[in-house]
């Protein structure tokens, strides 16, 4: 259960992200509580996986998904720049991610 908790952190790091940046440094409500609320509930459920998991375990998988996944709704929804050393960039991170899961 606790690879399911950081599954669903890490899903929640990437829509806080994601809802700072539609926020526009904090001026608008809506997307700024979005962010407030996946804030919270990432930390809460990186919380309950730290409960089971390693702390060296969980905290680099929670912020490989965080980062990998907002990378990817970067280009996906933003039309953010990409590039081969950027793909492989987060193909590594998602390398370290399936090691630290198989370790």
């Amino acid at each position: 259960m606790a690879w399911v908790y950081l599954a669903v952190a890490g899903i929640l790091e990437i829509v806080w992200a994601v809802a700072m940046k539609q926020s526009f440094g904090f001026t608008r409500p809506l997307p700024t509580l979005v962010m407030a609320i996946g804030m919270a509930g990432s930390f809460g459920f990186l919380a309950l996986a730290m409960r089971t998991l390693p702390l060296g375990t969980a905290y680099p998988v929670w912020t490989g998904i965080g980062a990998v996944g907002a990378f990817i709704v970067g280009f996906v929804l933003f039309g953010e720049h990409v590039n081969a050393l950027r793909v492989a960039a987060a193909v590594m991170i998602v390398a370290g991610i399936v090691t630290m899961k198989m370790a």
